[in-house]
């Protein structure tokens, strides 16, 4: 399982508009956010997996959808990712 890829894909496009050059700390609001295909895609784990692990991480945005057949969207910061990945490779 590499992870080396989280840190390339962080781009310009994470910092907030108007910040000027100066040298600032991207808030888990700016950083790159993941679905949970997308994590499962570089884990290579099944989407349902990735859903149980990030299911009630703290940090994950949980946007629910629909009135009869609920669907929940996951949307999981870079820094929670790194977090979960690195419980992973520890064994808790």
């Amino acid at each position: 399982m590499e992870f080396s890829g989280f840190s390339a894909r962080l781009g310009a496009d994470a910092t907030p508009a108007g910040v000027g050059g100066a040298a600032r700390e991207v808030g888990p609001a700016f950083e790159r956010h993941y679905r949970i295909g997308e994590l499962a895609d570089m884990w290579k784990l099944g989407r349902e997996t990735v859903r149980l692990l990030v299911r009630d991480e703290a940090g994950v945005i949980k946007i629910r959808l629909g009135r009869k057949k609920v669907h929940t969207a996951y949307s999981v910061p870079e820094s929670v990712a790194k977090r979960i990945h690195t419980r992973l490779l520890n064994g808790r």
